[in-house]
């Protein structure tokens, strides 16, 4: 009885706790994530660590599980100054800076070698890039391959051109790769996925294993490809006006703490991706093993070029598409034995 007691005392008083924290903090940065609570414990102990080895100058109030809306709301909180950064997908980093979207072009980068190895040589051009845009990056996350969730087996161009698929609203480079397949989409929130699939204004959608198990998507599903269309990047970023608020020293200690923090959460979020695979499967989702002829490789994977090269002059220069193709194949060289990542 006495532990029942002092387990409900403790439970009460976390929110007084909390709030303690973000009076004694001399800065609090509030920032919203469409990542459940539930699946970020690790951050809450990096928000810990920040504050004690900030000497309480700098506090993260973290608002999680789409709370504060879709990424778009997120930014516009952002700029009204209502929230001060957040952890982004690709889908809202390219809103701010369209140039990272080249690290999630569709049927291109095979593994997370190739995934790994690009996105470490455009780093330092991205962190300039954000930083021009106003914003300061903490760290660099990944939110892993992306795979296409179906209610019957996508076994061909016309099968898939039959369905009704999602889009996140106003993803320029997921709108090119529908376009050059001919596929119609219906572009929606992500906060609005799971209740369009329960009345049929979509059958069809791209996720992380992780993703359509954590957002219960994998209940309205049956069949699930065996390779992946993209990989989805992530970061955490805070307004730079924000950010030049703290002392040099904690903006040291914090990028510190979260590159420490972030090689964490990458193998993480690589290893959830992977149990969730399982999970999926005794779930009842089959994997569809689809012997694609050379024909229709050749279909996707043309179709992924021609939407890559539409959108120089909208997302990124020639250059910058050219030179990030120029390292991709130096990694190929590399790495001549470089395979497609697949579920089996």
């Amino acid at each position: 009885m006495k532990k029942i007691i002092l387990a409900i005392i403790i439970f009460l008083l976390i929110p007084a706790l909390t709030s303690a924290f973000q009076k004694e903090a001399k800065i609090t940065i509030k920032i919203a994530t469409l990542a459940p609570r539930g699946e970020t414990s690790m951050f809450e102990r990096f928000k810990d660590r920040v504050l004690a080895e900030t000497n309480n100058e700098v506090y993260f109030k973290t608002y999680y599980g789409g709370i504060q809306g879709d990424e778009s709301d997120v930014l516009r909180k952002i700029r009204f100054g209502q929230l001060h950064g957040g952890g982004f997908t690709g889908h809202g980093l390219g809103k701010i800076v369209p140039e990272v979207r080249v690290t999630e072009l569709p049927y291109l980068f095979k593994n997370y070698g190739e995934v790994t190895y690009i996105r470490s040589k455009l780093e330092d051009t991205m962190n300039r890039l954000f930083r021009e845009k106003g914003y300061e990056v903490i760290a660099w996350g990944e939110v892993g391959f992306v795979y296409n969730f179906s209610k019957i087996p996508i076994t061909s161009i016309e099968v898939a051109r039959s369905q009704k698929w999602w889009m996140w609203e106003g993803d320029r480079l997921g709108q090119a790769m529908f376009d050059a397949l001919d596929i119609a989409p219906v572009p929606l929130p992500l906060t609005d996925v799971l209740t369009s699939l329960s009345t049929r204004m979509i059958d069809t959608a791209s996720s992380t294993p992780f993703g359509a198990v954590a957002f219960r998507w994998y209940t309205r599903f049956k069949y699930m490809d065996e390779y992946p269309s993209m990989n989805a990047i992530g970061a955490l970023i805070v307004t730079k006006k924000k950010w030049d608020r703290i002392s040099p020293e904690s903006r040291r200690k914090i990028k510190e703490i979260m590159g420490d923090h972030y090689k964490n959460v990458v193998k993480l979020e690589r290893d959830q991706n992977d149990r969730s695979i399982e999970i999926l499967k005794k779930a009842g989702i089959t994997i569809v093993h689809a012997d694609k002829s050379d024909e229709t490789r050749k279909f996707i994977l043309d179709a992924a070029k021609k939407a890559r090269e539409s959108l120089i002059g909208v997302l990124y220069s020639r250059e910058f598409l050219e030179s990030t193709l120029t390292l991709l194949e130096e990694y190929r060289a590399k790495n001549p034995s470089s395979e497609v990542m697949r579920i089996k």
